[in-house]
């Protein structure tokens, strides 16, 4: 079984995020950048897979600058065997992404396709089910567990009303949410083997893809200051503040 397994380089979750004194966009010169976290998740399990037995090749694929290898790199030190770094300077939304995806499938031909819920940068939760659906894949979002069975797949999902396992027929889309596992830190030998290990560089040009964004961002702004908190003596004068202060009653 061939995976393929998507990564993002973002800011680093320990970083304090600030925006640009042009309100353009958030700062990212001297800052330190990192694996998306749901991303590294989504690695661990297809390096689990590969531990098991199941999986027989693990390729990992990343979107954005040259500087993006460092995070393909990364996840070829936690045991992903190859890399494909599709070099984009520019902003790619994720239905971009994911048609860079579909094309880059369409190349390798993989059985399952593991990728993070979501980017902690954007936010947005949209490059996995743009993939499952130009791909026409079944998908299984927000995965807290996976377990192949022969040709399908049983994934365990997190859902507002608990959890809820869907059978997927392979090939197949897979999106890890937090609690998948808990990724491994690489060591030092493993990174000094990724170091000899291959990553592919092509433009989306090559793939066929135009990574054009469709939507302008105006404007960014810090979220306004929490207003300080308030204490009530009795319910009657919580009830109050609520109905004709807050206004939310």
């Amino acid at each position: 079984m061939k995976l393929l397994v998507p990564v993002k380089r973002v800011v680093d979750y320990n970083v304090k995020v600030r925006v640009k004194a042009d309100n353009t966009g958030v700062e990212t010169a001297n800052v330190k950048m990192s694996m998306n976290p749901f991303d590294e998740i989504a690695v661990e399990e297809a390096v689990r897979l590969k531990e098991k037995g199941i999986a027989t090749e693990i390729i990992a694929v990343s979107a954005g600058p040259a500087a993006a290898a460092e995070q393909i790199r990364t996840a070829l030190a936690m045991g992903a065997d190859r890399g494909i770094l599709v070099e984009h300077d520019g902003t790619l939304e994720p239905i971009a992404v994911a048609k860079i995806l579909k094309a880059i499938i369409a190349k390798e031909s993989p059985d399952l396709v593991i990728l993070g819920k979501q980017a902690i940068d954007d936010d947005m939760n949209a490059t996995g089910q743009m993939l499952a659906a130009l791909m026409g894949w079944p998908q299984g979002t927000f995965a807290s567990k996976v377990e192949v069975e022969g040709a399908s797949i049983l994934v365990t999902r997190e859902v507002d009303g608990g959890l809820e396992t869907v059978k997927l027929t392979l090939p197949a889309i897979v999106t890890a949410d937090l609690r998948l596992n808990e990724p491994r830190y690489a060591s030092l030998p493993n990174i000094m083997k990724a170091r000899k290990k291959t990553i592919d560089t092509v433009k989306p040009a090559d793939l066929g893809v135009d990574p054009t964004p469709r939507l302008t961002v105006l404007r960014v702004e810090e979220p306004g200051k929490r207003q300080a908190g308030a204490k009530v003596s009795s319910i009657q004068e919580l009830v109050q503040k609520l109905r004709n202060e807050a206004k939310v009653i």
